[in-house]
């Protein structure tokens, strides 16, 4: 402890305990820092490299004034920051070519993560930009393999971690974690990574969808919002055909009135939809090259009345035209069709979950 600092706010001054940090308050120190209640003392040399904002915020004339940075009693306060992710931040300043190597080693767990998202954000913030390339490009690099760490765990319907709460809500903050920080930094590619990760687990969990709706809504995400939306309609229909009235999901949530709204009038258009939808797969003419368009069409016909497609709501548009692919697949009269017509209908059915996919949000949007 070295003492009292007080700090100006808009009532009075409130005065704090300093405290200097035991690694990065070093002696021969050349610009004292304060985060919170913290004082760091590093070399101004390493703030100022890379152009970033600490370069020219150290050129700054100061006049007759004692210069910001020089002492304790007088630190370059840095609002907004906390202590940890700051310190994360420095280490990669100072870290030795070992010490770096472990980061970026192919064995990355949540610790590692956690400081390289804290040296990405504070990096962005203070335009350190090849500090903040190299992080992203290990998170990046790193993401793929993660996040099928994170999605096996969770859709392992016979594991008992996933029917903890702790732990789902744990994997969701690491996947909010990286997706904001990807939209922060204008990172499309570990954005567009995280997007399909998490489509995959608001599959498995409501609270993924709920997560998902709050991600999409708060960034903006167009390619998001759609699905998240249709993910949680579907799953809260499937909770009050259990009996829940409330329209709580299975771990309790309330689902928010004006969303409900949303969900009910999108309902609605998806049931109109679905009428729409369910002939759009007869009119392709490329399959009558090789005579295959009756085959075709005694497929659709049987198929989408069948007992797999059905169950699922005339809403679920995305789970019938699935139900339909899988049933394709396991088609018997498929082999009587041309090896090239069969290509042509399983693209088909492929390009039409997507372009609904695609179009989900619209029925989502805001009147």
């Amino acid at each position: 402890m070295v003492g009292g600092g007080c700090e100006q706010t808009s009532v009075s001054r409130v005065c704090v305990e300093l405290v200097r940090d035991e690694t990065y308050y070093m002696r021969d120190g050349s610009c004292v820092l304060q985060v919170e209640n913290t004082l760091f003392n590093v070399h101004r040399t390493l703030l100022s490299k890379d152009s970033s904002l600490f370069s020219s915020m150290l050129e700054l004339p100061q006049g007759d004034k004692v210069a910001e940075g020089s002492s304790d009693s007088c630190p370059i306060h840095l609002n907004g920051e906390n202590v940890v992710e700051f310190k994360n931040f420095l280490w990669v300043l100072y870290a030795l070519p070992h010490e770096v190597c472990l980061v970026t080693s192919p064995q990355m767990d949540l610790e590692r993560l956690s400081r390289l998202i804290d040296i990405t954000r504070i990096s962005f913030k203070y335009h350190f930009k090849s500090i903040e390339t190299w992080s992203l490009d290990v998170i990046t690099e790193h993401t793929s393999v993660t996040a099928t760490s994170i999605a096996s765990t969770t859709m392992n319907a016979h594991s008992a971690v996933v029917t903890t709460p702790q732990a789902i809500a744990s994997n969701g903050a690491l996947v909010s974690r990286l997706m904001r920080l990807a939209q922060l930094c204008g990172h499309e590619k570990l954005l567009s990574t995280m997007i399909s990760v998490l489509r995959q687990l608001m599959s498995c969990s409501i609270r993924y969808a709920h997560l998902a709706m709050t991600l999409a809504d708060g960034l903006d995400l167009r390619s998001l919002r759609g699905v998240a939306y249709f993910e949680v309609m579907q799953k809260s229909n499937a909770v009050v055909a259990r009996g829940n009235s409330r329209g709580e999901d299975d771990h309790g949530n309330d689902i928010d009135k004006d969303a409900r709204s949303t969900m009910l009038d999108s309902e609605g258009r998806l049931i109109v939809s679905h009428q729409q939808k369910s002939r759009l797969l007869t009119g392709y003419s490329r399959l009558s090259m090789h005579g295959c368009t009756q085959c075709w069409l005694e497929f659709w016909k049987e198929k989408t009345k069948s007992d797999s497609v059905l169950q699922h709501g005339l809403a679920d548009v995305l789970g019938r035209l699935r139900a339909v692919a899988k049933e394709f697949g396991r088609w018997r009269s498929a082999t009587y069709m041309h090896t090239d017509c069969r290509a042509i209908a399983r693209k088909m059915i492929q390009d039409k979950v997507k372009i609904v996919e695609d179009s989900l949000v619209d029925y989502f949007a805001d009147e």
